[in-house]
C-alpha cells in the first residue's frame, strides 16, 4: 500500500471515530450533529435533492426487508402512497392497533397527506380512527378502501383485503355487532387459508390475535357465551410477544367476565388474575390495559362481602383508559359500581348510577346480558328500599330463559306476599344446570323461601343447607345477606346450621328491609350498624338533638344527619322515635 493511500485511510478512520457511530452487525450511522451539518449543506447546494434521496433510501431499505426503517424515509420523501402500500402489503396494519410501535407508527401516519390515494392509505386512516373508537369515520374509510379494492385487479390485493377484514371485525366488536364481526372473520379465514399470505401471517401474529379477540368480544356482547369463549381462548393462547400482549390480556379479562356471568366466581377470579398478571409481565402501560379483569375481581369481592377489596379493584379499574369507550368495559364498570353502592347500603345512589349506562354511542347494538344485569341491579335496589312490586315490574321485560332474572323476580313476588308464586315456583324458575354457585345458591334460597311461605319447614331447612354447602367453596356471602327476613327467622330455629360454616359471619344475616314501606313490625336490619352509628343511636335514645349529638361526638351537623339517614334505612324506619323503639326490639340499645 502506498504512503498516500495509507494516509487517506488513517484520515477516514480518525474522522470515523468522531463522526460515525457503530450500530452493530457492521452497521454505522453519522453522528446526528454531523448529519445535520451535511443536510444543511445539501439543501443549500442541491435544493430538493433531500426528498429524492429519502425516497431512494426508503426503497432500498424496503427491498432489504427493513420496512420499519424504510417508513420514516418514505414519510420524509412525502411518498405516502408508497409508505401505505408497503405497510399494508406487509400485513403490518395490526401494528397500528397494538404492540411497541403503535404510538410511533400512529404519529408517523398522522402526517400523511389527506389526499393520498389508494386502498392502502384508506385502510391506514381507518385503523387510526378505530383505535380512537371513532367507528363512524373508521367505517367510512373502510368503505373507501373496499371500493378501491373492487376496482383493482385481484392479484396483489390479498393483504389489503385481509387487513380490511381485520378492521371490520374490530369495528364489529366496538359496535357490538356480532353479525358484522362474523362476516368479516369468515372472509379473513378464506383469505388466510392461501399459501400466498402464510409467511407474512407468521411474521405478524398480532393479526390473528386481534381478529380472534375482536370476534370473541362481539360474540360476548351479543350474549353468545360459548362461541365467545372459543374465540377468546384461542386469542389468549396466541404466541407470546409484545405485539400480542394487548389482545391476550384483553381476552383473558373477557373470559373472566363470561365465567362470572355464568356464576363461576372461582374460575372468574383465576382468569381475572391471569389477565392482570399478563399485563404486568408484558409491561403494558395503563392506557393499554383493559379494566375488565379488575372489575371482575371487584364483582367477586361484592359476592363474597369483601367490600374493601371490591373498592380497591374498582378504583384500579377506573384508572385504566383502555376501556373508556369500549362497550363491554364501560357497561360492566357502571354495573359493578352500582352493585357496590347497593352492597354498601346506598340503594338510591345505586339506582342513579345506572341512568345512562355510561352513555354508550347510539350506534352500539343492545346487549341482552347487559340489559339483564341492569334490570337485576335496579330490582335489587328496589328490594333494598322495601319496594318489591317495583322490582317485579323492573324484571317483567326480561326473558324467562335468564335464570338470574327469573330467580330475582320470584324472590320479589314472594316478598310482595304473592303466595301464588310460592305454589307454582317450579313452573316459574328455569333450570340452572351448568350454572355456577353464584346462580344456583340464590335459586336454592328462593325455593327455600317459597317452602317457608307454605309452612314447609323441613323442605326450607333442607334447601338452605344445600345453599350453604354450595356457597362454601366460593365463600358466597352476599346471597344470604340479601335473602330477606325469612332466613333469619328460619336460622334462629336451627342456629347450629349457620355456626357450622366458619367462613360466614359469626351471626346469621339480619336480612333486608320489610317487604312494604311503613311495615316496620317485623323489619330486621339491612346490615349491622357501624360503631359510629351505634354512638349516634345511643345519643338519639337520650333525646339529644342533632346539634347536641354533633357537639358531643365532635362531628359536623351534616355528618350526624348522614349517620341518622343510614340508621333509619338500616332499621327500616322514618322517625327518631321509631328508630329508638326498633333498636330496643333488636336489643341494639
Amino acid at each position: 500500500m502506498s504512503r498516500t493511500k495509507a494516509a487517506k485511510r488513517s484520515a477516514v478512520t480518525q474522522c470515523g471515530g468522531a463522526f460515525v457511530e457503530p450500530l452493530g452487525h457492521s452497521w454505522y450511522r453519522l453522528h446526528p450533529l454531523f448529519a445535520e451539518i451535511l443536510r444543511a449543506h445539501l439543501n443549500t447546494r442541491h435544493p430538493g435533492l433531500e426528498r429524492e434521496l429519502h425516497g431512494t433510501a426508503a426503497r432500498w431499505l424496503n427491498d432489504a426487508g427493513l420496512l420499519a426503517e424504510a417508513l420514516p424515509h418514505a414519510a420524509d420523501a412525502g411518498d405516502w402512497e408508497f409508505a401505505a402500500d408497503q405497510f399494508v402489503d406487509d400485513l403490518a396494519i395490526g401494528r397500528l392497533l397494538t404492540g411497541l410501535d403503535a404510538d410511533r407508527l400512529g404519529a408517523l401516519f398522522s402526517r400523511m397527506d389527506p389526499d393520498t390515494p389508494g386502498s392502502a392509505a384508506a385502510l391506514v386512516r381507518a385503523a387510526r380512527e378505530l383505535v380512537r373508537y371513532d367507528t363512524d369515520r373508521g367505517l367510512e374509510y373502510l368503505d373507501q378502501a373496499e371500493a378501491h379494492l373492487l376496482a383493482a385487479e385481484a392479484r396483489g390485493t390479498s393483504a389489503a383485503r385481509l387487513s380490511c377484514a381485520l378492521l371490520r371485525v374490530l369495528a364489529g366488536s366496538l359496535l357490538g355487532s356480532a353479525e358484522m364481526a362474523e362476516t368479516a372473520a369468515k372472509r379473513a379465514e378464506e383469505l388466510g387459508a392461501g399459501d400466498i399470505l402464510t409467511e407474512r401471517l407468521e411474521a405478524h401474529p398480532e393479526m390473528s390475535a386481534l381478529m380472534l379477540a375482536g370476534l370473541g368480544s362481539a360474540r360476548l356482547w351479543s350474549g353468545r357465551f360459548d362461541a365467545a369463549g372459543s374465540a377468546l381462548s384461542a386469542a389468549a393462547k396466541a404466541s407470546d410477544g409484545p405485539s400480542t400482549a394487548v389482545p391476550r390480556q384483553e381476552s383473558l379479562g373477557r373470559l373472566a367476565l363470561i365465567d362470572f356471568l355464568r356464576g363461576w366466581s372461582g374460575r372468574a377470579e383465576a382468569h381475572a388474575r391471569e389477565a392482570i398478571a399478563e399485563a404486568e409481565r408484558s409491561g403494558l402501560p395503563p392506557s393499554a390495559r383493559t379494566s375488565v379483569g379488575q372489575l371482575v375481581l371487584a364483582a367477586v369481592g361484592i359476592d363474597r362481602d369483601d367490600l374493601t377489596a371490591a373498592r380497591t379493584h374498582l378504583h384500579r379499574a377506573a384508572v385504566s383508559a383502555a376501556d373508556s369507550r369500549d362497550p363491554i368495559g364501560t357497561s360492566w364498570l357502571t354495573i359493578v359500581r352500582s352493585r357496590l353502592l347497593l352492597a354498601g347500603g346506598e340503594p338510591e345512589r345505586a339506582l342513579r348510577v345506572l341512568v345512562g349506562m355510561g352513555e354508550l354511542p347510539s350506534a352500539v347494538t343492545s346487549s341482552p346480558w347487559v340489559n339483564a344485569q341492569v334490570a337485576l341491579a335496579r330490582a335489587a335496589a328496589h328490594m333494598a328500599e322495601g319496594r318489591p312490586q317495583a322490582a317485579v315490574q323492573e324484571l317483567a321485560e326480561q326473558t324467562d330463559d335468564v335464570p338470574e332474572c327469573a330467580i330475582a323476580s320470584a324472590r320479589a313476588r314472594l316478598a310482595a306476599g304473592d303466595e301464588e308464586a310460592a305454589r307454582f315456583l317450579h313452573d316459574i324458575l328455569p333450570g340452572v344446570n351448568g350454572c355456577g354457585p353464584a346462580i344456583t345458591v340464590p335459586a336454592l334460597l328462593v325455593r327455600a323461601q317459597a317452602a317457608d311461605v307454605l309452612n314447609d319447614d323441613s323442605s326450607a331447612q333442607h334447601l338452605v343447607a344445600r345453599a350453604l354447602a354450595a356457597a362454601r367453596p366460593e365463600h358466597l356471602r352476599r346471597p344470604f345477606l340479601e335473602a330477606g327476613p325469612w332466613l333469619r327467622a328460619l336460622l334462629d330455629r336451627r342456629p347450629g346450621q349457620w355456626q357450622a360454616h366458619g367462613w360466614l359471619p359469626t351471626r346469621p344475616p339480619p336480612g333486608m328491609r320489610a317487604v312494604e314501606p311503613g311495615n316496620t313490625a317485623s323489619a330486621p336490619v339491612i346490615e349491622p350498624l357501624s360503631e359510629r352509628e351505634r354512638e349516634v343511636l345511643g345519643r338519639l335514645a337520650q333525646t339529644m338533638s342533632t346539634e347536641e349529638i354533633a357537639a358531643d361526638l365532635f362531628l359536623s351537623v351534616n355528618t350526624v344527619k348522614t349517620h341518622l339517614k343510614s340508621i333509619y334505612r338500616k332499621l327500616a324506619v322514618t322517625r327518631r322515635g321509631e328508630a329508638v323503639r326498633r333498636s330496643r326490639e333488636l336489643r341494639l340499645l
